[in-house]
This record gives structure tokens, sequence and C-alpha cells, in this order.
């Protein structure tokens, strides 16, 4: 057992404004090399898991009026919830992995990496690249492959970029990422909080103060406005501790249903076209009893539908607004779509991971994505504390960029503890809509702290648009 002093869940508790001190009393269960990298890769996910039971725990406390539960993270737990979609059964089916045409791929000076896993994502990558599509994902692929080893790294990157699609040249290595950072030099932070005051109103004008509640969330109503894994993540974590968490998806952006059924757990799903006045107006309705809204979409994607921060903060005083991005909130490539994987390539995270052969590597996990998802909901967790005696909203930013510099630039090892790892006491089985689930656990954790969620993914989009 390890207690106080780790410096990463110290940092990341001091970035989201943390009482100083305070991290010193979380404290870690070892079960030996679990995600095991040359980067600290555990450590990592060890500290995201803990600043958010912490968060949790704070939050509870306040709200019961009682001192803050002990905090104890096992690394067992940490390390099966970081490949939930691993260990995720769908009635005895094993998920699918990444699609053919996403992965690393020789170019003519170096390497990129491609994803794919979307349908209109692949289209958009054969497209730009005037590659006919075979059909067969094998035969594709190797034509894929053929082309790819005519041109530049940077080439690609460019191309595919234009025509839509996804694909970044891999850096060589940690000091020279191919993503540029920000106006001189500098790379993303793990988290940015800003704080917008509001002067208590009427009845109904903001959020009231949060009430004795047997979770540290209970009776917080979440507009989760995110896919793919990071920000469900952070929704998911939400949910177990107690929240309302909604789901809202544009009908014309279909999900893939495995990864609703990893992040989906203790939540419910909608569909509502923001251009349509109709949904519209149902959106409106919900944000003007929201507490929280989190959005995962590219910097300025949401503007147009008057849904940038200070739209929703003017509309709902005290509201708390958390945005995720791949690439960080200024420089050249913030408005780019990303993913976990094209971070860990671009940042230089697959050059330290790679081969003896220079092929590059990748993370034992999609711990950009876990660690920021997990670090989301602590903010979202501090930030309804510091709510509650002022009524201030927040405005909180969070970016796989950060997380990834953070990995490779101010996280540290610490001595492995305990072991063997075994996950079996991490999974457990649900049934579902979706038939029997065997799922991973969550390892948020404080005394007397939920060991699941309440209940399972309901089917994508199935939902009615209306608080519980």
């Amino acid at each position: 057992m390890t207690q106080g002093n780790d410096a990463a869940t110290a940092h990341a508790w001091a970035v989201l404004g943390g009482r100083a001190g305070r991290a010193e009393s979380v404290t870690y269960e070892g079960a030996g090399e679990v995600l095991a990298a040359r980067l600290p890769v555990r450590e990592l996910a060890r500290a995201t898991v803990g600043v958010c039971s912490l968060a949790a725990a704070e939050l509870l406390a306040l709200r019961r009026g009682v001192p803050v539960p002990a905090v104890r993270v096992r690394e067992g737990a940490v390390a099966t919830a970081f490949v939930s979609e691993r260990y995720l059964r769908v009635d005895g089916r094993a998920l699918t992995g990444f699609a053919p045409l996403s992965g690393f791929w020789r170019a003519a000076d170096g390497w990129v990496r491609t994803h794919a896993n979307y349908p209109h994502h692949r289209a958009r990558l054969l497209d730009a690249l005037d590659i006919r599509d075979a059909g067969d994902g094998q035969a594709t692929a190797r034509r894929l492959a053929d082309e790819l080893a005519t041109r530049p790294a940077g080439e690609i990157q460019e191309t595919v970029y234009a025509a839509g699609g996804l694909a970044v040249a891999v850096a060589s290595t940690p000091e020279e990422p191919t993503v540029p950072m920000a106006p001189g030099g500098v790379a993303p932070p793990l988290a940015s909080i800003r704080t917008v005051p509001v002067e208590r109103g009427p009845a109904g004008e903001g959020p009231s103060p949060l009430p004795p509640a047997a979770l540290p969330a209970e009776g917080v109503r979440v507009l989760d406005l995110t896919r793919v894994i990071s920000g469900p993540v952070a929704t998911r974590t939400l949910a177990l501790l107690g929240a309302d968490v909604l789901r809202v998806d544009s009908p014309r952006l279909p999900e893939r249903p495995d990864a609703h059924t990893d992040t989906g757990p203790g939540k419910r799903s909608t569909l509502l076209d923001l251009s349509a006045p109709a949904d519209r107006r149902v959106f409106e309705e919900l944000l003007s009893t929201a507490d929280v809204v989190v959005t995962g979409y590219r910097p300025g994607a949401l503007d147009r539908h008057g849904l940038s921060p200070d739209a929703l903060l003017a509309r709902r005083p005290g509201l708390i607004v958390a945005q995720l991005c791949a690439w960080g909130w200024s420089g050249p490539w913030a408005a780019r779509r990303g993913f976990d994987s094209l971070v860990q390539a671009a940042s230089g995270i697959a050059a330290s991971e790679a081969a003896a052969d220079g092929t590059p590597g990748a993370l034992p996990a999609q711990a950009l994505d876990h660690g920021t998802g997990y670090l989301i909901a602590a903010g979202v967790l501090r930030a309804l504390t510091e709510r509650q005696p002022t009524g201030e909203g927040r405005h909180l930013r969070f970016s796989l960029a950060g997380t990834a510099s953070w990995l490779l630039h101010g996280v540290g090892h610490t001595p492995v503890e305990g072991g063997p790892y075994d996950p079996a006491p991490w999974l457990t089985e649900t049934a579902s809509p979706y038939g029997p689930l065997r799922h991973a656990l969550t390892p948020v954790h404080y005394e007397g702290a939920p060991v699941t969620w309440s209940r399972p993914p309901t089917r994508w989009g199935t939902d009615l648009p209306r608080w519980n």
C-alpha cells in the first residue's frame, strides 16, 4: 500500500484547483506490472483515477457535512478499466478492434498513422488518396500500403486532412512532435479552469445549492455532447456517482454500437437535430435546468448552434461547461479532428514505445482517452464543490494533447508493488438490452462508493429527451 506524496496525483489535483495537501490522503494498492510500457502509463492512469475518486469523496463530504471519506485506488481495477473495451463481451461476443485501414503505415520518408474506424472516415481516406475500395478489407489495405509508401508523410497528412479524413505523420522522437504547438512552442496544459461569477437570481435562474445526498453527484443534471471514448468515460463516471446523464447525438451521425455499449452504463441516450426548430426547443428546455454540459467536439464546431461556452453560460448562469478536444485550444491544429491513437503518433509517444527495428509502438491502453476522461469527471466534481457556496459557473478545458504532454514530460515512474495482476475481481456480468454483458467495474473508489452502475447502457438514441 502506497500512501501520500504521489507526485502525479498531487500535480493533477493542484491543476484542478484542489485544496493543498488533500491529495496526500489518497492510497494505492499495487497489482504488479500492470499497463507496462516505457512511459509511466500505470502512474498516469492511477493518478487520474485517484483525483477523480478524491473529488467525488470531497463533494460527498461537503453535501453531507462529514469528513472526506478515505480514498483507496486499486491498480488492478485501474488497469482493467483502462482497457475496458478488450474485456467487454456482448452476449458472449468480443468487440471489434481497430479497422483494417487504421494503423501505422510506411511512408516514403517515415511513418504515418491513420484512423478509419468509422465508415465516413474510411471513405474520406480512400478518396483523398484516389484509392478504389476493393470491398475486401485486406485487399484495400494492400492498396493503401502501396500508395502511402510512395508519398512523404507530411504530404499524406495534409492531403487526407484536406479531404476530411484522419492521418498524421509520426514523430521520430518525443522532442520533435509533428503536431505544431501553441504560439511560443508551449505544449497544451493538462487542464484550464475559468471561473464565471454569477449573482444569485430568482428561483430557477441558475442551479441551486445541492442538498444532502447518498451519492456525490445525485440530482446533478448532465448534458453529454461527447463521442468515442474520453468524453463518454467522463460522463459514464458522473452517472456512476449519481448524476442524471443524458447523451445527445445528431441523428445524422450514427455511433458504433460497441463503443456505446462500453461507455454507456448509467446513462440515457437521445437524438436531437439542433438545426431543426422543434428539436432545438427541446434542447433549450433541457439546458434550462442543466447543471453541467460536457462537449467533445472540435473547438468551434458547436458555435454555429449557439453552444459556445460563453453562450451557454449566458443562458444558464452557474452552469459548468467542460470541453474536450484532441490537439489543444490554440495553435494551427486546434480545429482538427483527432483520436487517442493519432495524438500518440504525432506527440512522440509512438516513438517512445517503438520496436527495436524502429516500427512505431503504442501504449498498452488508450490511456490518453481514459486518463483524460477521469480528469474531466474530476474537474466537473471539483467545480460542483466550488459552486456549492457561491453559485459560480465554471468553464473547463481538457485535451488529449495536454494529457500526452503530461505523460511524456510530467509524470515519473514509481516502484511496482503487489501482484500478480488478475482482472477477474474487476469484471462483472449485467443484463442489458444488448443481451448479457461482461464488463469492467469502475476503478473510482472511496469508502462507501458504488461498485458498479445502477443501470446498463440503453440502446443508442432510443431514450426520450427529458430528465429523470
